[in-house]
């Protein structure tokens, strides 16, 4: 067997054995997309990218994966590498540099590995695949396969994490289409009722087991007298002022689940002004604002592992 099977890297133990190796073809087949006309790439609507400009989109699995972050980055003219002129060509070198850093700027990632293949689809496409920080035994050439043999990330994570790098993208221009996870609340009158069922629950709760240890139970314990005195043992959980808040803090909404946060165009322009008034609306109706992707990407330039200032960031060649 081949040294890269004892590579800590390596994904799989045990017996193994090579396949055999078939005789080279003559003509090699065609690739999916070789005629602009049959090519999925270019039938796509932009709506399914998270990040779009004049030249270049961006797109993400449709589901997540493994890793942190799988992206790829396609041209907007059906070329193959080879075949970029020349500002296309120097394009891509900024673009390439550009989604790197991005990708690298969300937490817990702490490489990213960019490969070009090119066997399956005729149209340009750069993969960009974020390791996991820490995950030591993932470095190398087996990422990608890694990514297929881990859980999924959560989902509501995976939305937040795309709608973050196409808020950074759209810093250089562009228009970002990936939006964060909705926000799940609840008005303080709902939590209260919640929060008052839970805790006669666990009080019924508390009843019945102790039913179950053959135990004298007092109706006290999910009553109150006339008096507003409570009665019982006030160090129960169903009944000590700690039960209470516990029993609210269980009734906060879970995390979200982003089933919201799926592309969409419409509203969202380069310059971010749709965003702001839609979060200034959604403020006036629901008491709050929510994170528009523009303004999720705030803080990122500055932030994150990849070291980016504002001075790197003006420096960088426009993309025209």
């Amino acid at each position: 067997m081949p040294d890269f099977t004892r590579w800590p890297s390596f994904p799989f133990e045990g017996d193994l054995r090579m396949k055999q190796l078939d005789d080279p073809v003559e003509t090699e087949p065609s690739r999916k997309g070789e005629d602009s006309a049959d090519c999925s790439a270019c039938s796509a609507p932009d709506e399914a990218y998270i990040w779009v400009s004049e030249r270049w989109r961006v797109r993400a699995m449709d589901r997540p994966t493994g890793l942190p972050m799988v992206l790829i980055l396609e041209s907007r003219s059906h070329l193959d590498l080879g075949d970029l002129p020349n500002l296309l060509a120097a394009e891509l070198g900024v673009m390439t540099v550009r989604l790197e850093r991005a990708v690298r700027s969300l937490d817990g990632v702490a490489r990213v590995h960019v490969n070009r293949w090119g066997d399956g689809s005729a149209h340009l496409h750069m993969w960009f695949l974020a390791r996991p920080y820490g995950r030591l035994q993932l470095r190398g050439t087996f990422l990608s396969l890694w990514d297929d043999i881990l859980p999924p990330i959560p989902e509501s994570q995976w939305r937040e994490n795309l709608a973050l790098v196409a808020a950074w993208l759209a810093e250089f221009g562009g228009r970002p289409l990936a939006e964060p996870p909705r926000i799940e609340w609840h008005a303080p009158s709902t939590l209260a009722e919640v929060a008052g069922r839970e805790k006669e629950a666990a009080a019924v709760a508390d009843v019945a087991s102790d039913d179950d240890l053959g135990g004298d139970v007092s109706v006290a314990l999910i009553e109150e007298p006339s008096d507003g005195e409570p009665v019982g043992d006030p160090t129960r959980d169903g009944d000590s002022p700690d039960g209470a808040e516990s029993g609210a803090d269980a009734s906060a909404p879970d995390a979200p689940t982003g089933s919201s946060a799926t592309v969409d165009g419409d509203g969202v322009n380069g310059d971010g002004a749709a965003d702001d008034g839609a979060a200034d609306s959604a403020g006036a109706s629901e008491g709050g604002t929510l994170p528009s992707p523009r303004a999720a990407a705030e803080d990122a330039p500055g932030g994150g592992k990849s070291g980016t200032t504002t001075s790197e960031k003006e420096a960088a060649p426009a993309v025209s």
